[in-house]
């Protein structure tokens, strides 16, 4: 457990916070994009597990951090209230994040992400841009209001942005927008609900890798409260043995 300082946080879509934290010790250790923390929310025993999240980008040479994050329950609510100063009891990095190096300079990455799904593709898209990776981003929401960070990844490369409902992008879901537009890629990268992976997994029919999204309770294997299971009936625990997993190796539920 580390003690990381909010450096701030702002609100930027509905319900949906940028939580940029200060911690050189953690920051050194994060290596490999898709990865999570574990956060602890207050000081007492109000909450007893802790708050599994994202990590969005990286900044080394600031010693800083980004998550972004759906203020839903009790936890993520309270963790919305800190403000700049303010400190954290943080865990990490965790899990298996995604392979760079499925990919060689040249290539195309398709990024498909789901609405709280979306931030760790963004420091994916640029670890692969810097590596000489272009990327293409298709992003989905429910609606307008859930939209976020659709200019930062434009700024990388082509972004399509999808919605439900239509009021903002292509009106309809991800797999359909990458179908009709058929777009050109070698491998795709994907986080999001699990019927948007399994979609993803039985349509398209290049390499694929998957990052779930699941209840954790410890965050490091030992509870094995988040499990899925692979091809061979396997169990794998999904913050530990993921979140990352190639998409032709996971069962789907």
């Amino acid at each position: 457990m580390i003690n990381a300082k909010v450096i701030s946080q702002e609100l930027i879509a509905q319900q949906i916070y940028r939580l940029c934290v200060s911690s050189p010790e953690l920051v050194s250790k994060m290596h490999t994009p898709g990865q999570f923390v574990n956060i602890r929310i207050g000081k007492g025993n109000e909450f007893v597990l802790r708050r599994p999240i994202s990590i969005c980008q990286i900044e080394p040479e600031k010693d800083q951090f980004v998550m972004i994050y759906r203020a839903q329950g009790a936890g993520t609510k309270a963790l919305a209230q800190l403000g700049a100063g303010d400190e954290l009891d943080i865990l990490g990095p965790l899990g298996q994040g995604y392979d760079l190096d499925t990919l060689a300079p040249g290539q195309t990455a398709l990024l498909v992400g789901g609405g709280i799904g979306v931030p760790p593709l963004y420091e994916l898209a640029r670890r692969f841009q810097a590596k000489g990776v272009k990327t293409i981003h298709v992003l989905g929401f429910n609606q307008a209001q859930d939209v976020f960070y659709a200019q930062e990844f434009e700024a990388l490369g082509t972004t399509i942005v999808c919605t439900a409902d239509g009021s903002y992008g292509f009106k309809g879901f991800v797999t359909q927008a990458i179908a009709q537009l058929e777009l050109d890629y070698d491998a795709y990268y994907a986080c999001g609900p699990t019927p948007m992976l399994k979609a993803l997994s039985q349509e398209l029919n290049k390499p694929g890798y998957v990052s779930l999204e699941e209840r954790m309770a410890c965050g490091v294997g030992a509870c094995y409260a988040c499990v899925c299971q692979d091809k061979q009936g396997e169990v794998k625990r999904i913050c530990f043995d993921g979140p990352v997993f190639k998409a032709k190796d996971i069962t789907f539920a």
